[in-house]
């Protein structure tokens, strides 16, 4: 019986943005990515327009270019021509594992996914106050945070790994103008990874971003932006990898030590 991996190399990407029209680098792009890495994530924005032929035309690359299992959220352009739902189908079809609020584990880690959404970081997020559209519009931030803790929840005794396509910290926005900030992600993403701590978050959207930040808790944050990461490492492959231990032992109640230490600092605390 083969060893089990100690750790797993999770690569990252996001924003590929697949047009209509062939894309003579995307193949070589994917090709390099996959290789790099036991697992492929990529963080939303995977069509320009949200088209299902843009979405059949990338499943059939990541088909012939990757070799390994890829999981992926969903981005604010995949929702453009309102067909979100077919694009979706049509890629977790071709195999590829599509989370919205969802959870899987590969290798022995647990991967979380959910879009994201706006609203703001720390003291200038938007609260839901005054009319009905922006308390709806906090509302699906909200709501976004409870899909990423439900799907956190699920993979309890395990490593962590966050994949959303909003940011949930500021600081890999910076860089972006000031006045946008409230578009690029929000705090109430960060939230549930206090709750159930990540190794590591992964996502996108912020195309003139910083290239990774930490949670108040910590944990390390990629923006894996492929434009981000082409303009930063001009001479690497755009993808960013992280590798997760998995050799963690259990402790008798299926907590992590690390997870168990938490949880009694946060019983301290009350």
């Amino acid at each position: 019986m083969p060893d089990r991996k100690t750790v797993v190399r999770v690569g990252a990407m996001a924003d590929l943005h697949y047009t209509k029209y062939p894309d003579q680098g995307m193949r070589e792009m994917l090709t390099q990515a996959g290789r790099a890495c036991d697992v492929l994530l990529l963080c939303g924005d995977l069509t320009d327009h949200g088209l299902p032929e843009e979405a059949h035309g990338l499943a059939r690359e990541i088909n012939a270019a990757v070799g390994v299992p890829v999981i992926a959220v969903l981005g604010n352009h995949d929702f453009e021509s309102g067909k979100q739902d077919e694009v979706k189908a049509i890629l977790a079809d071709s195999g590829i594992n599509m989370l919205d609020g969802d959870a899987c584990e590969i290798e022995g880690v647990g991967f979380a996914g959910i879009k994201g959404f706006c609203g703001g970081f720390g003291k200038r997020a938007l609260g839901p106050w005054g009319e009905d559209i922006i308390k709806a519009f906090v509302h699906e931030a909200v709501n976004e945070a409870l899909k990423l803790e439900s799907a956190l929840a699920r993979l309890r005794g395990k490593p962590r790994v966050a994949v959303l396509h909003y940011s949930p910290i500021q600081a890999t926005v910076e860089g972006e103008p000031a006045e946008i900030y409230a578009f690029l992600g929000s705090s109430r993403l960060e939230e549930p990874l206090h709750r159930y701590p990540v190794d590591v978050v992964f996502h996108g959207h912020a195309h003139r971003g910083q290239p990774e930040g930490k949670t108040a808790m910590g944990a390390p944050v990629y923006n894996v932006c492929v434009q981000l990461l082409r303009s930063t490492w001009p001479d690497r492959p755009p993808v960013r990898v992280f590798e997760v231990p998995v050799s963690a032992e259990l402790t008798t109640t299926g907590m992590t030590n690390r997870e168990k230490e938490n949880d009694h600092a946060r019983s301290l605390e009350q």
